[in-house]
């Protein structure tokens, strides 16, 4: 015997219409529900790269190994005004490594090793667009009391990718150590004696180096010949932006 009613037709209807309201209400609050959009990735950054060539043009002076030192508003050297300790040191000893403790300096890229007459040696420089501002080049005149030679403070946001500037350079006396050329004081092959000697005895201003003596001119106490002599310039300098 069947104990259920059947329900009116109508009731039927009504039933019907709430389970149907019901579920679309459901479906609704979920539908609503806000998308949460996950932030972008951050953009890579792209680091700006420049290769620079160093040709030594000098008969049979040495240069140290070349320093590239990427910086902001300083100058690496002044004419007219006293070398500051990281020139004095890289003139008189060829050690460019105190550039990287001074104040702007955002990076120190030093070359394979001792640049010989004659030679080339190009460098890569990577650098990050934060640190893209100017750019100096020091090397020492190695067999010289403190000679050196370079590029001070070019600006390296003039380049576009592909473009390639060429300098030349002279070469500067430090104005630090005097010229004496004598046994012990030089220290390149001509004698292997001290590099940097924080003694100052030379006019303290940097200014265009006026060539070695050599006891081929008389200066009997040199270690140098004419062998050793210069003229200007004595390198050359092409910086390329590869990227």
């Amino acid at each position: 015997m069947n104990t259920f009613k059947t329900l009116p037709r109508n009731k039927l209807l009504l039933v019907a219409a709430i389970s149907s309201s019901l579920f679309l209400s459901a479906c609704s609050d979920s539908d609503n529900t806000p998308e949460v959009t996950p932030p972008a990735p951050p953009a890579p950054v792209v680091n700006q790269v420049y290769s620079v060539t160093v040709t030594n043009l000098t008969a049979n002076q040495p240069m140290s190994p070349i320093t590239l030192i990427a910086h902001g508003d300083i100058s690496a050297w002044q004419v007219g005004s006293p070398a500051s300790l990281a020139l004095e040191t890289i003139a008189e000893s060829g050690d460019g490594s105190l550039f990287s403790s001074m104040d702007d300096v955002d990076s120190v890229t030093v070359g394979a090793g001792i640049l010989p007459p004659g030679m080339s040696e190009s460098i890569e420089l990577s650098l990050a667009p934060d640190d893209v501002d100017s750019l100096s080049i020091l090397t020492m005149l190695v067999n010289t009391n403190d000679a050196f030679a370079g590029l001070n403070d070019f600006s390296l946001g003039e380049l576009a990718v592909d473009q390639t500037i060429r300098f030349r350079s002279i070469a500067y006396d430090a104005g630090t150590e005097s010229n004496s050329e004598a046994k012990g004081t030089l220290p390149g092959p001509a004698d292997g004696g001290e590099g940097f000697n924080a003694m100052r005895d030379d006019v303290d201003r940097v200014h265009a180096h006026p060539g070695v003596i050599s006891q081929d001119d008389g200066l009997t106490d040199s270690v140098l010949s004419a062998f050793h002599r210069f003229d200007n310039p004595v390198l050359s300098i092409m910086i390329n932006r590869t990227q």
